[in-house]
């Protein structure tokens, strides 16, 4: 395969990666143990079959092309995506990384759970400093009634930082799992378009 050939597969692949993961987001589900405003999706998984297939920066960039062509549906005035992008980003460099550096099975396996560690804690100050801030400007929703909606579940969960810690890290930190496992379920089939 020449130099350009092997770059316009790679551009191909993304492309109906990102198209994949696009289709993902909007296919969402509530977890009756965490606030229904919170859902489990998986569009960050044809991005981190981008991360190990293509390269990490070519996993982070699906997650970027998918949340802007996201945005054109004006579904959350752009906090949503840039949180999204922010988390899939953390979650595909370092997985990518990682396997880029030990190309086997473990490689991949350590790489996708420091991913998802990786994600799950990212998301904890991204949520604090511009996530929940950003929509009490935006929906007009008080701080409170967000908390409240934690405390529903857990009366203890009295503070934003509580809330975070946990609900969404553990959570943040399983939904990257669950990704990893289709990954590893779905690559191989996959590897003859991925690697073509």
């Amino acid at each position: 395969m020449t130099k350009q050939t092997a770059k316009t597969h790679k551009l191909v692949v993304a492309a109906m990666l990102t198209a994949v993961a696009f289709v993902l987001q909007f296919i969402e589900f509530s977890i009756p143990i965490i606030p229904a405003f919170i859902k489990l999706d998986f569009s960050d998984l044809p991005a981190l079959l981008g991360a190990f297939a293509l390269g990490p920066v070519w996993g982070a960039a699906i997650e970027l092309v998918k949340n802007i062509i996201h945005l054109t549906c004006g579904s959350s005035a752009g906090v949503g995506e840039l949180a999204n992008f922010l988390f899939g980003a953390a979650f595909t460099l370092v997985a990518g990384f990682l396997y880029q550096y030990k190309k086997n099975r473990k490689g991949a396996i350590l790489g996708a759970v420091l991913g998802a560690l990786a994600m799950a804690v990212i998301a904890v100050p991204v949520n604090y400093f511009i996530v929940y801030p950003a929509y009490v400007v935006v929906y007009g929703m008080p701080m409170e009634a967000i908390i409240g909606m934690y405390q529903a579940i857990l009366p203890s969960a009295d503070s934003l930082v509580k809330c975070l810690l946990i609900f969404n890290l553990p959570f943040t930190f399983c939904k990257g799992i669950i990704d990893a496992v289709f990954c590893f379920l779905i690559y191989k089939p996959l590897s003859p378009l991925l690697h073509k």
